[in-house]
């Protein structure tokens, strides 16, 4: 049985050299944070999101909006939402990644469908490969509630780095 958000919340955060993070393929290195092999990144710990499944392509992470991240009209900010959708689409195009390559986010579109309200509980976010070339990966999002309903979705491009030799 996979840990719950809060025993997640609990374990070491930090980050891991860069050596580490290349030394194997992306999706190992993803694999090794789901099963504790790697300590979550401190933006887990400071936005509640952490990541749940993870496959070749495919990545789903889950969070708890709280009033912490409301915004003036009293709704989760969208920042948030970004955030969790940003992690799942980047994180789908990492577990392709070949031993020594890296990728950064070049662009991001997000469509808000639903109002997030803190008392929605835990949400899920997938994120699935749509396209990895030698340069360019695409990717798309999509955030839910606890019943399914669609909150927000989105799509990503991400520049594939190489390693310098």
């Amino acid at each position: 049985m996979s840990a719950t958000l809060a025993e997640l919340a609990e374990r070491t955060h930090g980050v891991v050299a860069r050596e580490v993070l290349t030394a194997g393929t992306g999706l190992s290195f993803v694999q090794g944070l789901l099963a504790g092999d790697h300590p979550p990144p401190p933006f887990s710990r400071a936005t509640g999101i952490y990541l749940r499944e993870v496959a070749e392509g495919r990545v789903v992470f889950a969070g708890t909006p709280n009033a912490e991240f409301l915004n003036p009209l009293g709704t989760v900010h969208g920042g948030w939402t970004s955030a969790i959708l940003d992690s799942a689409m980047a994180c789908a195009v990492h577990t392709t990644l070949k031993a020594g390559e890296g990728y950064t986010t070049v662009e991001m579109k997000i469509n808000f469908v639903r109002p997030i309200l803190p008392d929605l509980g835990e949400i899920t976010c997938e994120g699935v490969l749509i396209h990895r070339g030698g340069t360019i990966a695409t990717s798309e999002g999509k955030l839910r509630d606890g019943k399914g309903r669609l909150l927000a979705h989105g799509s990503e491009t991400c520049m594939i780095l190489q390693p310098k030799r």
